[in-house]
């Protein structure tokens, strides 16, 4: 996979990847294929020719569909040059017998964007930066292009305006469709899966420069309650945080899970309130593991004991 190291000895942080996905948005048939094609031979992507071959994709998609697999968290790299693996969420998802093995269900969609956006030792640039850190109601390209600029130079490193413009343009093509000539989405669907949970939109448009003629396109994010979030996918996401990011704390308070870095409140833009709602019912939920309480300076969740993510994972889709 294909890093940029942005690392400063003066500014510790993580190694933000902002190259790798060689231009192209996740497409609908490269995870399954992916999880498939390891499963025969864990030395799938150890020669491209022979990848090639069996995902029937040129070099750079090959290269690409490497980058996705292990950034949606359904491969990962074995040691010792042993090639790759699935994952234990990869198998149990898109294996031949998984629970949604043609990415059918918007559930197993949500749980991509989560596992995209989540990332702790090398986040995508664009996703760690603009769900967690931009407070602006609308995404303006020009101005998001010099932010991301702005803080890939805090971090050092060797890189390219036109790798983050091209970085910043997968972002958005991950999640808005592709539109023909004609205004209609393309027939062959190269879109990424990601664009029908309709979480970035557009908003409106402006000149990119004065008397230029040229304009841009203004985009949001979807900020309201999400009823395909099932409280089942929350639970699965609130103990996955709870692991990355507080894995030493037996409590958290409500602002930092509707607020925190990388929290589900701020991964999913979900309002306080729903966010409030949803944690009301852990109790009942998690048989006592987890339990909101509420005084009148503080509300917070404190956790008994842990919770295991691959069970979580099937309860998402036990009642189907």
């Amino acid at each position: 996979m294909s890093k940029v190291s942005m690392g400063s000895p003066s500014i510790k942080g993580p190694t933000f990847r902002i190259s790798g996905h060689e231009t192209f948005p996740c497409r609908y048939a490269w995870l399954p294929k992916v999880v498939r094609g390891l499963r025969e031979n864990p030395k799938l992507f150890s020669d491209e020719a022979d990848a090639m071959v069996t995902l029937g994709v040129g070099k750079n998609m090959v290269r690409s569909i490497r980058f996705w697999s292990q950034a949606t968290g359904m491969a990962t790299v074995l040691p010792k040059g042993a090639g790759h693996a699935n994952t234990k969420a990869g198998g149990l998802l898109l294996g031949e017998r998984g629970l949604d093995p043609f990415l059918e269900d918007i559930r197993t969609l949500w749980l991509i964007h989560w596992n995209l956006s989540t990332n702790i030792e090398n986040p995508l640039l664009a996703w760690d930066y603009l769900l967690n850190r931009w407070h602006e109601p609308e995404l303006v390209p020009s101005v998001v292009l010099k932010m991301l600029q702005k803080e890939a130079q805090k971090r050092e490193g060797e890189f390219s305006m036109v790798t983050i413009e091209e970085h910043f343009d997968t972002f958005l093509h991950t999640y808005t469709p592709t539109r023909s000539h004609k205004g209609g989405v393309q027939e062959d669907n190269l879109d990424c899966p990601l664009v029908e949970l309709e979480f970035l939109i557009k908003v409106g448009e402006r000149e990119l420069e004065r008397s230029s003629g040229k304009r841009e396109i203004i985009y949001g994010f979807r900020r309201e309650e999400k009823a395909e979030i099932t409280p089942e996918l929350f639970l699965f996401c609130l103990n996955d945080f709870w692991q990355k990011r507080h894995h030493v704390e037996s409590t958290l308070t409500l602002r930092e899970v509707a607020h925190g870095h990388s929290s589900p409140g701020q991964i999913f833009k979900l309002p306080e309130d729903d966010i409030r709602a949803r944690v009301e019912t852990l109790a009942r939920q998690t048989n006592g593991v987890m339990k909101y309480s509420e005084t009148a300076s503080q509300q917070h969740i404190q956790k008994h004991g842990a919770l295991d993510n691959i069970a979580l994972l099937n309860s998402i889709y036990g009642g189907d």
